[in-house]
């Protein structure tokens, strides 16, 4: 343990640990509901993310009504097969993936980033890609903590982002970044799903780590 006196109690910090190293991107759902109050409290977390110049500029869109859930399945359905085409000679194993649980989940959030533009300069001055880690920091909260609930996430990136605006009505200065599934599972993977499917395997954080300078030959 950490000799700092704001440091967590044992069980506390074994519970923060543990939630990060089994969190997963997850594809299967059960149809069993998800509480109210439990998608409340994980809304929550997400709120609470860090923002840059406090501007959170996340946006949470609750798809309720079926039609819109099969409409956004079909654009899904259409940048998977473009992503299939663009994967050349590893297409065919690329579309025997399961890569989302849009019909299936229990729960689905589109989570949209509003674009501060020129107004929102604290700290996106010379790095305006801030407001993007800022909402990306923010489903890594509600990840967390619907794992911690024991409720399974997945988050889908194959979309037409102007296509999707477009159907749930964005304005000009918002754009979708995240669909997210949400809902109970049976299980979850003991690694990401896409290491057990021999797509590809993690590499270490000794690969990724560097000292004062980026080394020679260093990817």
């Amino acid at each position: 343990m950490s000799n700092s006196p704001h440091c967590y109690d044992e069980t506390a910090l074994a519970a923060v640990y543990r939630v990060i190293r089994e969190r997963r991107d997850v594809r299967s759902f059960l149809r069993t509901p998800v509480d109210p109050d439990t998608l409340a409290r994980i809304l929550q977390c997400a709120h609470a993310a860090p923002s840059v110049g406090l501007s959170q500029p996340w946006r949470f869109l609750h798809i309720t009504r079926l039609d819109l859930r099969q409409k956004i399945h079909a654009l899904v359905q259409e940048e998977r097969l473009r992503t299939a085409d663009a994967l050349g000679n590893r297409r065919d194993e690329f579309l025997r993936l399961k890569v989302e649980g849009i019909l299936d989940c229990a729960e689905l959030l589109v989570v949209a980033l509003v674009q501060g533009g020129a107004r929102e300069i604290f700290g996106r001055r010379t790095l305006p890609e801030m407001d993007l880690a800022s909402v990306a920091c923010g489903i890594q909260n509600l990840w967390l903590a619907a794992r911690a609930e024991g409720l399974g996430v997945g988050w889908v990136s194959m979309f037409d982002p102007l296509r999707l605006a477009e159907l749930l009505r964005f304005p000009e200065h918002a754009r979708p970044i995240a669909i997210l599934c949400i809902g109970n599972v049976a299980q979850f993977d003991p690694a990401p799903r896409l290491a057990l499917e021999q797509w590809r395997q993690p590499r270490p954080l000794s690969e990724m780590l560097f000292e004062n300078d980026w080394p020679d030959g260093a990817p």
